[in-house]
Formats: structure tokens, sequence, C-alpha cells
């Protein structure tokens, strides 16, 4: 029988939304107020999903103080920072909630420790109204 649990961790982040492989004509036209030149930001919620099966051992299907460990770790390099600036994945790919969400769940995936589990989804808010799921 699977089982999921969900972590949740907020984070505050900056960008500007641009990308490279348009014009600067078409990156205002397609991302609007938040092409500004000097970016917005945002406070996100990050949700991580894990799935497996509950151990028999420990009754848990991993230690949730050890996801939160890996979460700070991928998260911290977003935190209080402009993200098109400070990471360099960035630096060529549109900072679109897409785009971080699906950072996050690479980064993450690398970071979790070993175990009879796997990361199965990340959730991330942009806005209390805009929200993208990214998944296996």
């Amino acid at each position: 029988m699977k089982c999921s649990i969900i972590r949740t961790e907020k984070i505050c982040t900056g960008h500007r939304l641009h990308s490279p492989y348009l014009t600067d004509e078409e990156n205002r036209k397609v991302y609007g107020k938040c092409n500004h030149p000097n970016g917005h930001g945002h406070n996100y919620t990050i949700q991580a999903v894990i799935e497996g099966e509950i151990i028999k051992e420990t009754g848990m299907v991993m230690n949730l103080v050890d996801l939160k460990v890996a979460m700070w770790k991928v998260l911290s390099q977003l935190d209080h920072r402009n993200v098109d600036k400070d990471v360099e994945y960035f630096k060529n790919v549109p900072s679109t909630a897409e785009n971080v969400a699906r950072w996050i769940f690479i980064q993450l995936s690398q970071e979790l420790p070993t175990g009879s589990y796997h990361l199965k989804k990340i959730i991330l808010d942009e806005t209390d109204k805009n929200r993208v799921e990214i998944y296996e």
C-alpha cells in the first residue's frame, strides 16, 4: 500500500520574466508587467510530495526531518535571492513558476537520502491564485 507525505515550506524570491529566445518587444508582449527591467518578487509556498511504503520498523515513509533538511538545502539557493542573477540555471531559462518548480524537483530529487520512497510531486504556489504542479 502506497502512502504520501507532504512537507510545506515558504520562501521569498525575486525575478524577471524574460526569455533569451525572444526579442525585447516579444518579451514585453508575452510577460507584460512581469518583464519590468528591475524585476518583481513572490512569496512562494512549496510543497514536496513524497510517495512510498510505510516502513514497518519506523511507521514512516521517510523521516520528515530528513525531508526538511533536504528541502532547505535546495530552497536556500532561492530564498531572498534574485534567481535570474543568483542561480546559474536561470541565466538561460526563463524563471517562470513552471521552471522554478522544475528546478526544485530536479534539485530535491538529488538531495533526498536514499530510501524506499521517491519524490512524486512539487507543488509551487506563486500567488494565492497561481499554482504549478510538477510530477514524474
